[in-house]
C-alpha cells in the first residue's frame, strides 16, 4: 500500500489509541509543566499513560490539514496546527474551521527569512502576524519554519529578543525536554529524515535515538513500532501536504519531495 495517505495516516492514529498514548496539543503540555514543575508526558515506571504530541506544520495547501483535523476530531483526538504567514498556508477560512474542531492554533514563523536576516524588521514582522493570527485564535506557542533554502535561521531572533515578550509560552525547539521525548517528523517524506533535514532535527539526542533503534523509514514501520510496544512518550511532527489519497497529488508530491531531498543533502553536506 502507498505511503503518506490519509488512510495511512488514520492507521497511525488507530495504533497510538490502542497502545494506550493520549493526545495532547503542545499548549497543553507546556501548560502541564508549568503547573505541575514535573514532564507529564514521561510514564512513571508504567504507571501513568504514555503521551502524544501531534504537530502539524502547514507549509502549504491548507485544504489538505482540514482534512487531517477532521480525521482526528472523528477520533476524538486535538492537535496542534502551524500556520505560515505567507499566503500557500495562511487561510482563514480553515484555520477558523480547524480551530472550531477543537485543535490548537500556532504561528509557524519564519520571519528572519522574510526579512532577511534584519533582527529589528524581523521583530516588527513577527508581532504584526502574530496579532493577525490572533484574530482567528488566542494563539500561545509558536514552531519555527525550517526554511531549508534560506541561509537565516528563524530561532536567531531569539538571540536579542523574547518570545515570551508577546504571550507565547512554549516553541518546540526551546521548550521541550527531549531528553525524555522522542522526535520524529515526516521531514523528507520519510520518518528518518533527519538525515537530510537542515533544522527539522533535534542532533543532541538523535544518536541516541538512534543506537535505541528508535529510527523508522515508512508509516508502516513505525506503526509496527507502536503495535509492539517500547516506545516512550512522543512528538510527531507531520506536513499535512503531503498526505493525499488523490493518486496525481500524491505522484506529484513524491516527485517534488525527491527532487527537494536532493538538494538539502548538499546543503546539510557544506553547512
Amino acid at each position: 500500500m502507498r505511503d503518506f495517505t490519509v488512510a495511512k495516516y488514520g492507521e497511525l492514529l488507530d495504533a497510538l489509541k490502542a497502545a494506550g498514548y493520549r493526545f495532547v496539543t503542545y499548549e497543553q503540555y507546556i501548560r502541564n509543566k508549568k503547573t505541575e514543575n514535573r514532564e507529564i508526558i514521561v510514564p512513571d515506571e508504567g504507571k501513568e499513560p504514555k503521551t502524544v504530541i501531534l504537530r502539524h506544520d502547514v507549509d502549504k495547501r491548507p485544504e489538505n490539514s482540514l482534512v487531517t483535523a477532521e480525521l482526528e476530531h472523528g477520533k476524538g483526538i486535538s492537535a496542534s496546527y502551524y500556520f505560515r504567514s505567507v499566503p500557500v498556508s495562511f487561510a482563514p477560512d480553515i484555520i477558523h474551521r480547524i480551530a472550531a474542531l477543537g485543535h490548537e492554533i500556532g504561528y509557524h514563523y519564519e520571519d528572519m527569512s522574510l526579512c532577511k536576516g534584519d533582527k529589528a524588521r524581523a521583530k516588527v514582522h513577527f508581532k504584526q502576524k502574530l496579532a493577525l493570527l490572533r484574530t482567528f485564535y488566542p494563539v500561545t506557542t509558536i514552531c519555527m519554519h525550517g526554511a531549508p533554502t534560506s541561509r537565516y535561521d528563524g530561532r536567531a531572533l531569539w538571540q536579542e529578543y523574547d518570545y515570551r515578550d508577546y504571550g507565547i509560552i512554549g516553541e518546540p525547539y526551546f521548550d521541550t525536554d527531549f531528553s525524555r521525548l522522542l522526535y520524529l517528523t515526516d521531514t523528507g517524506r520519510c520518518w528518518d529524515g533527519f538525515k537530510v533535514s537542515v533544522r527539522d532535527k533535534i542532533p543532541e539526542y538523535q544518536d541516541e535515538w538512534s543506537k535505541r533503534g528508535w529510527t523508522y523509514h515508512t508509516t508502516d514501520q513505525l506503526i509496527a513500532a507502536i503495535r509492539a510496544g517500547g516506545l516512550p512518550s512522543l512528538m510527531l511532527t507531520t506536513h499535512p501536504q503531503r498526505w493525499t489519497d488523490n493518486p496525481r497529488a500524491w505522484r506529484k508530491e513524491r516527485v517534488i519531495q525527491t527532487m527537494k531531498n536532493s538538494v538539502k543533502r548538499i546543503i546539510v553536506k557544506i553547512s
